[in-house]
């Protein structure tokens, strides 16, 4: 029998944000970084306009790949927030075990869009009791075929060759899955809270078991918003003020202006922790059992600040992720949190 070799490097991950693109790749065994770019993109770039949107952000990865030294043009790129519908939803539970049509019709009633123009995945989450009856909790995905045809033309347009779509929840609960190191990892329940440029998704895992995802109008936009209002100052200021300020080291940050910032973004904050505090209760009403181990926090908003306040909140162990722990590197990426999503995209097997 002939043996094919493995492949060298793993194809790049893209993790397509509202104001910056990440691409990350793996060495084949997945043990190794061999090249990563964080890439901010241009403001044209956050318009609803397909056709302006979509130059803008052809043209910025163009500039990515064109900036480093990726091997091959393979690509794992993931739909978010902007593109995907996501919401948990209970069916009957089928004889035959089959959910694919029960699941299209709760879809056709829920989904923004004509549903013969959508396509629609999901995923088995548990079994519960609803109303005195057995029901399954599913995730339920769903895309506008015209909007990931349009995402797929941007990556194509920019040389790159799509083989797989992914959907980011699920490339981030492959990074996290990956960290598991101890069995009550494996086997525990955790919620691991993404906070990104907009929005914020939270997922609930038993192990590497997903049983819940939502997305929350929280992220790092809002804290920006909050900053410009409470000190009177213009958004693009703020946002800067609040970046820089949070990327000093605790003593050297001024005193005042981290205290400016602090009373600022409390309210975004409590709005956080209380949306997550109501997912905490969904988890514990809706799947009964174990309760929640831990808090893993991860995206670009992830910080040691926002663990504090957020552990003050709800007595269920915090920390920041770690998305390349035990992967070797010798390339600089700034905040290792912010590549979870490219990580998890990067780690995807394609067969």
């Amino acid at each position: 029998m002939i043996r094919l070799a493995r492949k060298k490097c793993s194809p790049i991950g893209l993790d397509l944000g509202a104001h910056s693109l990440k691409l990350l790749q793996l060495s084949g065994d997945r043990s190794r970084l061999v090249e990563a770019v964080r890439w901010d993109l241009p403001e044209e770039a956050s318009s609803d306009d397909p056709e302006v949107r979509g130059p803008a952000v052809t043209e910025a990865l163009k500039q990515a790949i064109g900036s480093r030294d990726f091997r091959g043009s393979e690509v794992v790129l993931s739909l978010s927030a902007r593109e995907l519908y996501v919401q948990n939803i209970r069916v009957p539970k089928m004889p035959d075990g089959d959910l694919s049509g029960v699941v299209q019709q709760e879809a056709a009633g829920r989904v923004p869009h004509d549903i013969a123009e959508t396509d629609v995945r999901f995923i088995e989450a548990a079994d519960i009791r609803h109303g005195g009856q057995m029901r399954r909790e599913v995730i339920l995905f769903a895309c506008h075929r015209p909007v990931l045809d349009r995402t797929l033309d941007m990556v194509t347009e920019a040389g790159l060759q799509p083989v797989s779509v992914d959907v980011e929840p699920l490339a981030l609960m492959r990074c996290h899955a990956a960290q598991f190191r101890r069995e009550e990892d494996r086997t525990g329940r955790a919620m691991f809270v993404h906070v990104g440029a907009t929005k914020t998704v939270v997922i609930i895992a038993a192990g590497a078991d997903i049983l819940f995802i939502k997305y929350l109008e929280v992220g790092g936009m809002h804290f920006d918003e909050a900053v410009a209002r409470h000190l009177g100052m213009d958004l693009a200021a703020a946002s800067l003020l609040r970046r820089h300020n949070g990327d000093r080291r605790a003593d050297q940050q001024d005193a005042d202006v981290a205290k400016g910032v602090s009373q600022s973004i409390r309210p975004v904050i409590d709005r956080l922790a209380n949306e997550l505090l109501l997912c905490i209760r969904y988890h514990s009403v809706t799947f009964r059992g174990a309760p929640l181990a831990r808090t893993i926090v991860g995206g670009i908003e992830a910080s040691d600040y926002l663990i504090e306040q957020l552990t003050g909140r709800h007595d269920i162990p915090c920390q920041v992720a770690q998305p390349l722990r035990g992967i070797k590197s010798d390339i600089e990426i700034g905040r290792e949190v912010q590549w979870d999503v490219a990580a998890g995209l990067a780690l995807r097997e394609i067969h």
